[in-house]
């Protein structure tokens, strides 16, 4: 297990991580998520030992690493770019690291074939980099990761400089790679649908700290913080006033602009202003009917069409349900679908338990 105990990282007066306390568990495949410049890649390089924490300390299983050197600690860095030796081939560029260890020849032949059928290129072990595509490339930065046989890989945004095809097929074929080599991934992005889809939990950064660390089905569909509720995955904040305590617990009553008033699952102070995030997934958009029954489950507004977007397999739609404030919801693609119209007027159905309502904080 390695357990990160208060890092703290300062350049002069500017304060870069704040206090950060976390463990990571053997064998995990872990995720930090954040926007540029939230400190995230300043964590994995002080991991790593390529940048000293101001405070704090480090420990792998009970050792501390952090006044160890780099080459010390049993790690191996994947970066962004690749750097890849030009003039040497595949089987070269992988056999590299363990040459300098003097390992005999047949056993590092073996080692070298091994990384690159974990990667799949053995085939392309004579090829020199420039002949082989991004994917190709970052799949021979990884090999020659794991030929080493490290503890743990940490992984500094590999996937960044992929196109969108080739980023999702590198996402199936990293996961894959984890679960063959049983090792600890630490994964470094800005992307969440990457983090959401890779790890076995993430931790959101924001301005240096930590806003939460859990399973990717509870980071999005229980949100701690608005930061996270509004950073990880689609939403429209709605901003109520006058919030009141619903009678169940953690229920919270808000009003919007016109009376409307909407309750959901938050934790603020009575009377206190109130921002609510609903997911445009959950939100079920019908015809306007005012006299139907009301599910006491449900939050239930009306609202006027603003905008309709074709997505493809979902077509986006806007609907203002005050002035200034409108809902997001993402409906799936019909064919036989009514078309709806510009300025209709319609009704949003949207579960309690699917509505958080956090105080007004720090969202960027």
């Amino acid at each position: 297990m390695l357990n990160i105990v208060d890092i703290g990282k300062k350049y002069d007066s500017q304060i870069v991580l704040h206090g950060i306390d976390l463990k990571i568990q053997e064998g995990e495949f872990f995720g930090l998520l954040g926007q540029s410049g939230c400190g995230k890649s300043t964590l994995l390089r002080i991991i790593a030992g390529l940048e000293s924490p101001s405070k704090g300390a480090i420990f792998l299983d009970n050792t501390r690493i952090d006044t160890l050197r780099p080459q010390d600690r049993p790690f191996n860095m994947v970066f962004q770019r690749y750097a890849l030796f030009p003039h040497l081939s595949v089987f070269a560029n992988v056999a590299f690291g363990p040459s300098l260890h003097r390992i005999d020849k047949s056993s590092l032949a073996a080692r070298t074939e091994e990384a690159l059928k974990l990667v799949g290129l053995w085939d392309y072990r004579d090829r020199l980099p420039e002949t082989l595509s991004g994917g190709q490339q970052q799949r021979v930065a990884l090999a020659r990761a794991v030929i080493n046989r490290p503890k743990m890989l940490l992984l500094d945004e590999p996937l960044s400089a992929l196109d969108k095809k080739m980023r999702e097929s590198m996402r199936e074929e990293l996961r894959n790679l984890q679960r063959k080599v049983g090792i600890t991934f630490i994964f470094v992005t800005h992307d969440q649908e990457e983090a959401l889809a890779l790890s076995d939990r993430v931790a959101v950064m924001n301005h240096g700290r930590l806003e939460q660390v859990s399973a990717p089905e509870e980071l999005y569909h229980n949100p701690e913080t608005l930061f996270v509720a509004q950073f990880v995955g689609d939403s429209a904040p709605l901003t109520g006033a006058t919030c009141s305590i619903a009678g169940r617990k953690n229920e919270v009553a808000m009003t919007l602009a016109q009376n409307n008033i909407i309750r959901g699952i938050g934790k603020i102070q009575e009377r206190q202003q109130g921002i609510a995030i609903i997911r445009p997934e959950k939100v079920r958009l019908t015809q306007l009917n005012l006299e139907g029954p009301i599910n006491p489950e449900e939050n239930t507004i009306s609202g006027k069409i603003q905008s309709t977007t074709f997505r493809g397999s979902q077509t986006e739609v806007q609907v203002e349900v005050a002035p200034g404030q409108s809902i997001k919801v993402f409906i799936q693609d019909q064919k036989n679908a009514r078309p709806m119209s510009l300025g209709e007027l319609v009704q949003l159905s949207f579960s309690v338990q699917d509505t958080f309502i956090f105080p007004p904080g720090l969202t960027t």
